[in-house]
């Protein structure tokens, strides 16, 4: 076990100790390190995205929008920095191969040494913490079932506001989806995932949304979320105008009363806005949109999940625009 001295070997071998001591240890150095929404198993499997975005979005999301103005006075204030937890090979293995000056601190079994060992030799040349543990102790660091033998604690990456995340774009075909209420870890790393698949520019998130990345959906993402940047949004119509001088075309997705999604060609700028599967997008933003658009299906079933359906209308953005 670690014994909470930087100048010292970070490893001490698999745990031996006695319970007790073992458990106040493990407790003791698991405490700088708070579980971002959602990681813990209730927070995982908890209320579906309708309740979560119906709560979150509140009555101040369903005010009409407002006249344009300078978005750069309008931005959300940074948040504070937080010590998170991402656990999943995969997962861990894209945060240190994009930012390894994040990594706070490693728990694994000893099965991954192997696996790990380019970590393992980071901590110890930046005299970082690393323990083995065992799975036990693995589950209640990450609050979760499928840890994959390794936790890490870690500074979270930081959200880009939307101006900087325009002035960055490259020009040319761009693709970004504008997430409104979708509250569920899972589908947050499901959609991820496909993001990085399919080359999405961003995951564009509204100003008091309390969506953010988590362990739990950095582990279903499979390193995808180190390949999208979460962009965070001030006044929707703010965000809107910007977005449109920019060249984008707003879509929103809706089960029924929409455009055929193959019917015609997609925008080359695309800007998707997808809702929770039960209360959908935001009757303001919806009104909004340039362009309303459906999945064609056989009607056996009212709907797809909306990590499903993000991935359909992804992958025909990509079939338009980026195929070889």
């Amino acid at each position: 076990m670690d014994d909470g001295k930087r100048g010292n070997s970070p490893y001490r071998g698999p745990p031996g100790r006695k319970p007790d001591k073992r458990q106040r240890e493990l407790e003791r150095s698991a405490r700088p390190a708070t579980p971002a929404r959602g990681d813990s198993p209730r927070g995982a499997h908890g209320r579906d995205d309708a309740a979560r975005g119906t709560r979150a979005r509140g009555d101040a999301s369903r005010t009409r929008f407002e006249a344009p103005r300078d978005d750069a006075h309008d931005a959300q204030e940074p948040r504070e920095p937080r010590e998170q937890r991402l656990y999943g090979v995969n997962a861990c293995l894209a945060m240190f191969a994009a930012r390894p000056q994040d990594l706070r601190k490693v728990w694994l079994l000893e099965s991954r040494l192997t696996t790990l060992r380019h970590v393992v030799a980071h901590c110890v040349k930046a005299r970082l913490g690393y323990t083995v543990v065992d799975d036990e102790d693995l589950r209640r660091l990450s609050g979760s079932e499928h840890h994959e033998g390794v936790v890490f604690a870690v500074a979270p990456a930081a959200e880009a506001n939307l101006s900087e995340w325009l002035r960055d774009l490259a020009p040319g075909p761009q693709l970004a989806i504008w997430l409104d209420g979708v509250g569920n870890p899972h589908n947050l790393g499901a959609i991820l995932r496909s993001a990085a698949h399919f080359g999405v520019a961003g995951l564009l998130l509204p100003k008091h949304s309390p969506l953010a990345l988590s362990g739990a959906a950095a582990r279903v993402a499979e390193g995808g979320a180190e390949k999208v940047p979460m962009v965070r949004l001030g006044r929707p119509d703010n965000a809107l105008a910007q977005l449109r001088s920019a060249g984008f075309v707003p879509a929103a997705t809706v089960v029924r009363g929409g455009e055929p999604l193959y019917a015609q060609p997609l925008p080359e700028r695309l800007l998707l806005l997808i809702g929770a599967e039960q209360t959908g997008i935001d009757p303001a933003l919806a009104d909004a949109a340039a362009r309303k658009l459906a999945i064609p299906g056989t009607g056996a079933v009212e709907s797809l999940n909306v990590a499903a359906a993000t991935a359909v209308f992804l992958g025909e953005w990509w079939r338009n625009w980026r195929r070889a």
